[in-house]
């Protein structure tokens, strides 16, 4: 896993060419809406590409993590499924659905079921190295889900600059990361980690929290703001040096979204002094989302070493998927 995290530069670099090499073909009919399908580490890049595509996309995007897909799907629905081993049953069944309701349907996947069901019918597809957990995979799965929204003319952003730009700024900061994940790792050790983040990043706090969950073997929950402002908020009158809450922030975020978070740092800094902030780096949305992902890779990576466990188990994951398999779907 550490080499996995090291090369995550390099699997912007190899998604790229995999992308510059690729003939995929154009939309069949006018797409009106998107469905990106898939779960877990396959799904999480979905979710955060979303948000990112979210202020550009010409179409609404919604991303589904569950066995049906929602009544809209038509023949005017793009519909991306994501499933890194190809396998996942919950993505398989989505997949079927919605192509009985006569979507446009396109994959990402390593193999598997889906890559032979898109190889049959002549899906646009796009495919990485087979045989890593998916989680590890996440540089393939956000580039190649970003730029099927280029191709497909449904959003206004220059993907392969942005991911050109960010393999030039994670490879430059690397030393860096290193040691300042490893710091903020040492701070939440033993703490109950919150993720927080502005609207249009919390796919990213939910990307920390899973690293979090798989990789060191941690609870943690992550809220949004302003919404958290709402509810959580009040929450902390219960709260205590337990936690420990992680800012992910961007220098751009909406000025009166930064205010809050003053103000909120203020509040429950009166229940627990163990307050951190990450800020991304970066000129644009790939480069600043890709950094910080990284950057909690790096995290998660550094709290297994230090709640010494083993970072690739998941064999909680592993005896339900057994147990699954023994119900007939």
């Amino acid at each position: 896993m550490k080499d996995l995290i090291s090369n995550f530069a390099e699997h912007i670099s190899d998604a790229l060419n995999s992308i510059q090499s690729s003939n995929l073909k154009p939309a069949e009919r006018p797409i009106k809406n998107v469905l990106i399908t898939g779960l877990g580490g396959s799904g999480i890049g979905g979710t955060i590409v979303a948000e990112l595509a979210a202020p550009t996309c010409s179409v609404p995007i919604t991303v589904n993590k569950n066995y049906s897909i929602p009544g809209f799907v038509d023949e005017n629905t793009l519909v991306i499924a994501c499933s890194y081993s190809g396998n996942t049953e919950e993505t398989l069944s989505a997949t079927r659905e919605a192509l009985k309701k006569k979507a446009q349907v396109a994959c990402i996947t390593s193999g598997g079921e889906l890559y032979q069901m898109a190889q049959s019918a002549g899906w646009n597809t796009l495919t990485m190295r087979g045989g890593n957990p998916p989680r590890s995979m996440f540089a393939f799965s956000f580039s190649y889900l970003s730029y099927m929204l280029s191709h497909y003319k449904l959003i206004d952003l220059d993907v392969i600059a942005g991911l050109e730009n960010a393999v030039n700024l994670i490879n430059g900061e690397e030393a860096s990361v290193l040691i300042e994940a490893e710091q903020l790792a040492s701070r939440l050790r033993g703490k109950t980690t919150i993720l927080y983040a502005i609207s249009g990043s919390a796919g990213i706090a939910a990307r920390w929290r899973q690293q979090l969950n798989e990789n060191a073997k941690m609870l943690a929950w992550e809220a949004e703001i302003p919404e958290m402002n709402h509810n959580e908020l009040v929450g902390w009158e219960g709260g205590s040096a337990q936690y420990a809450p992680v800012f992910l922030r961007h220098e751009n975020d909406f000025d009166r979204n930064q205010k809050r978070i003053e103000i909120i740092k203020n509040i429950i800094g009166e229940k627990t002094n163990h307050i951190n902030e990450v800020w991304s780096k970066g000129n644009g949305p790939i480069e600043k989302t890709l950094y910080l992902v990284h950057f909690g890779d790096w995290v998660s990576y550094y709290l297994s070493e230090f709640n010494k466990v083993d970072i690739m188990d998941i064999k909680s994951i592993d005896l339900l998927k057994s147990e699954l398999s023994k119900i007939p779907l």
